[in-house]
């Protein structure tokens, strides 16, 4: 399970879970980075790797505002 406080996320669930059927989390350095692999209706790069010091170095390219 994932959970997840972005309430204006479209996989954001019923007591902060993540409803995505994949979840990317990339390191910042990437965070504007377009992938190739479509996964959870985005699209991802599955196979680079990195390295991250904390969780402040890292993002969530799974996120995915909400339809208002």
């Amino acid at each position: 399970m994932v959970k997840c406080s972005v309430s204006n996320c479209t996989y954001w669930g019923d007591k902060n879970v993540c409803n995505a059927d994949v979840i990317m989390i990339d390191v910042d350095q990437h965070a504007n980075s377009r992938y190739s692999a479509e996964f959870a209706g985005e699209t991802f790069d599955t196979e680079h790797r990195d390295s991250a010091q904390s969780s402040a170095a890292t993002c969530c390219h799974t996120f995915k505002p909400k339809s208002k």
